[in-house]
């Protein structure tokens, strides 16, 4: 089965046809991230005007890469939400117009749900049950993925999310926009123990808090600044995702022990993080259980990944109308 995915919910307009929910034919993005960069940052009205301005052409470019007319398509996925709302609006409508003019099914489907579905796109023999944790821009979650369409949330973040904490202590780095790869860049060449950062506290065993760590880092440049000192980027920056790794990695390990999870995985933006994803292999040998990451293509916004969770959500007969609406906010386990 033919599953012709859109991806629009934050600067990445990504069109993608995936067979049976594991095999990528095409995955094509158009990438308004070096645009954004120029203001720190993804500001949602330039993301959705290069959205309209890409998507046919991405879908255009997705079908003659995957060697296969629309016809052929079976259906119709799309990322209805989380997300910029103007943004997922442009591929919801986008995805409405084709699946109607195609005669085609259309399916809806969820942003995170979609980046854990990138883990079968690497790992095709992987099936729930699993434990897994989501960490991109906007969100970092721990999830029991009980079945292909059914999630139980263990725990999340509190504030701001892990991928949103390394934008934003990037831009107080003046290390660029997106603030994941920028950060970890600086890092390699410093010192991770050079600058003692808070654990923050939070309530609930496997909640985390990342608002607290990314004001500690503000502190540490403006204290530096006042003193007429310098700060040392590099060690600033191999401390901060030494210690947001750190409780990340924490927190589903333990996650781990307690459920007795035989596999655990990771998924979303972070999960291209080097550091998060060796100490995770560490964790994950000392508690002799299997570790599954995505391939670094499929860490971040696609495609695919929505074509892969649009096949279950399809198998699931989780349909949508041409009354179908983008939402700014849903959560992962809603039914």
């Amino acid at each position: 089965m033919y599953i012709l995915g859109i991806e629009s919910t934050c600067d990445e307009t990504a069109v993608a046809v995936v067979e049976d929910g594991r095999k990528v034919l095409s995955s094509t993005i158009a990438s308004s991230a070096a645009e954004q960069n120029l203001y720190g940052g993804v500001v949602p009205e330039i993301a959705s005007r290069r959205h309209i301005e890409s998507i046919s052409a991405t879908a255009r470019l997705a079908l003659e890469q995957a060697g296969l007319p629309l016809s052929a398509i079976d259906a119709v996925a799309v990322s209805f939400a989380p997300g910029l709302i103007g943004a997922v609006l442009v591929g919801v409508n986008f995805a409405k117009g084709l699946a109607y003019a195609a005669g085609k099914p259309l399916i809806p489907v969820h942003h995170l749900r979609g980046h854990v579905a990138a883990l079968y796109l690497t790992h095709p023999a992987l099936e729930p049950p699993f434990l897994c944790m989501v960490a991109s821009g906007g969100h970092s979650h721990i999830v029991q993925v009980e079945s292909y369409t059914r999630f139980r949330v263990l725990g999340r973040t509190v504030d701001d999310a892990a991928g949103e904490a390394f934008d934003k202590v990037s831009r107080t780095l003046g290390l660029g926009y997106p603030g994941g790869p920028a950060v970890s860049r600086a890092a390699q060449s410093g010192d991770p123990r050079a600058y003692k950062l808070p654990v923050p506290h939070v309530d609930g065993r496997y909640n985390v808090s990342f608002s607290g760590l990314k004001t500690a880092v503000l502190n540490v440049v403006n204290q530096a600044k006042m003193k007429g000192e310098e700060v040392s980027v590099p060690d600033l920056a191999a401390s901060f995702e030494w210690r947001i790794t750190d409780i990340l990695a924490e927190k589903l390990l333990l996650a781990a022990a307690d459920t007795h999870a035989p596999v655990i995985c990771l998924a979303g933006g972070v999960a291209a993080n080097r550091q998060l994803r060796s100490q995770l292999e560490a964790g994950a040998k000392k508690l002799g259980i299997r570790l599954q990451l995505p391939a670094l293509q499929y860490c971040g916004d696609n495609a695919a990944m929505i074509a892969a969770q649009g096949y279950y959500e399809y198998l699931a007969g989780n349909l949508a109308g041409p009354d179908l609406n983008g939402l700014a906010t849903l959560p992962i386990d809603y039914q």
